[in-house]
Formats: structure tokens, C-alpha cells, sequence
């Protein structure tokens, strides 16, 4: 075990949270803690329709003790308005503060890049000062020149155990990769960390939660795999 963790030295170096869960959820309070790489705030597949005062307060609670918030916004492959896009991040910056901007079901193929490039030119201009592709797999190297994160896996343990890394993929800083692995068992925890850092994943998430919304709760290891990643801080 305690080779494990070494493994893990100068690759894996942060862990992000999809936080698709409640403001009032008891997790909250577990995830402020300032050495989080990124938490996913999502009020409604997305920013909502109106401010909602308990995520507000959550995203307070969040800022004040230095946890970094990006706002959840589905592209729906390439297929949502530019417009539309735009108009959420405004929003997130508006009702919750956040300048932070992830990116979700973003389209991995060539021909949809220069659509990528209008939305990516659309939320900067709105002063979003970083932003996640959420691909799920690897996408066109293309991408890589948009996002300041391209997450190139999102999947069960099952499959993470196949995943193959292009070659122009473990050439970049793995701080530019983010792989989210759930339905991993805690026995495999430091396994499927270890795995990140060979496949140049420099920011995870794993859990051991499954089903329809994996990312509903923190996993039970959580306290465990924070103290794998960051160890040697």
C-alpha cells in the first residue's frame, strides 16, 4: 500500500467532485476543505431558471474557505445554442459567484472543434477564467488547445481497467486530464488511483457509488482517498 502511494507522487495531484447533490446535503461540509482541485456545483442540470437561496448559501459557505466552484453546463454534444451556453455562465456569475465553467456531454469529434471554439470564446468573454470539457473518453487532440481540463474518462471501474491512452494524450502535464471513475469497490481505491497516474490523469474522482447518478454523494472512502492524493502536501 505504502508503494501505492508513491506511485501517485508527481501525477495524480488533485482530486474534483461532480457535487450533483443538494445544498442542504451533510456531504457539503466535507468539501470544504481548500485542497480540492475543483467542485462541480449543479442547481438544476444546470444553473436554473432562478436563484436558488440555498445554493447560494452553499456557494458561500464554499468561497469563504477557498474551495474552487465551477458551474455545470450541458452542451448537448455541440448541439445547445452558443447563446444559451453563454446565458447560463452568466448566470452562475450572477446568482452564485462562480467564474469557474464545466462543461458537460462535450463532443469529441474534429468536425464539431470550431463550434467548441465559438462556446469556449463565449464564456471567457462573460469572464470565466477556467473551463472543463467533460468528453467522458478521449476526444481530437484538437481540444486540448480549448479546455484548461479535458475529462477523458467518466465510466464504472469495470471499464477504467481497459482504458487506452493516445499517444499525443501522455506527451501533455497530466494536470490537464481528469479521469472520474465510479463503482469502484474501497479495496480498489488505491488501485484505481495508481491507475490514474499511469494513464497521465492528474486530476480524479473515484466512488464507489453506482447507479443512475453516481455523483449523489460522497463515497464512504472519501477521507481516504483525499489522504492518498495528497499525501505528500
Amino acid at each position: 500500500m505504502l508503494r501505492t502511494t508513491g506511485e501517485l507522487s508527481g501525477r495524480v495531484g488533485a482530486v474534483t467532485v461532480p457535487a450533483y447533490f443538494p445544498p442542504g446535503a451533510v456531504d457539503w461540509a466535507t468539501l470544504a476543505d481548500p485542497r480540492l482541485g475543483t467542485v462541480v456545483l449543479n442547481v438544476d442540470s444546470g444553473a436554473g431558471t432562478v436563484r436558488d437561496r440555498a445554493f447560494a448559501a452553499t456557494a458561500h459557505r464554499m468561497a469563504e474557505v477557498g474551495v474552487p466552484l465551477a458551474g455545470y453546463v450541458d452542451t448537448a454534444y455541440g448541439a445547445r445554442p452558443v447563446q444559451a451556453v453563454e446565458d447560463e455562465v452568466t448566470r452562475y456569475w450572477k446568482w452564485y459567484g462562480i467564474r469557474r465553467v464545466f462543461l458537460d456531454q462535450v463532443s469529441a469529434v474534429p468536425g464539431h472543434v470550431l463550434r467548441y471554439q465559438r462556446i469556449v470564446a463565449g464564456v471567457r468573454g462573460r469572464g470565466v477564467k477556467h473551463v472543463v470539457f467533460n468528453h467522458g473518453a478521449y476526444p481530437d487532440s484538437a481540444y486540448a488547445d480549448l479546455a484548461d481540463v479535458l475529462v477523458t474518462f467518466e465510466g464504472p471501474w469495470s471499464a477504467y481497467q481497459h482504458v487506452r491512452v493516445p499517444a499525443w494524450a501522455m506527451r501533455m502535464p497530466a494536470e490537464r486530464f481528469c479521469h472520474l471513475v465510479y463503482a469502484a469497490p474501497q479495496a480498489v481505491l488505491a488501485r484505481a488511483l495508481a491507475r490514474a497516474g499511469r494513464r497521465n490523469a492528474g486530476v480524479v474522482y473515484v466512488t464507489d457509488r453506482a447507479g443512475a447518478n453516481p455523483w449523489i454523494g460522497l463515497p464512504g472512502y472519501f477521507s481516504r482517498e483525499l489522504s492518498l492524493v495528497y499525501a505528500n502536501r
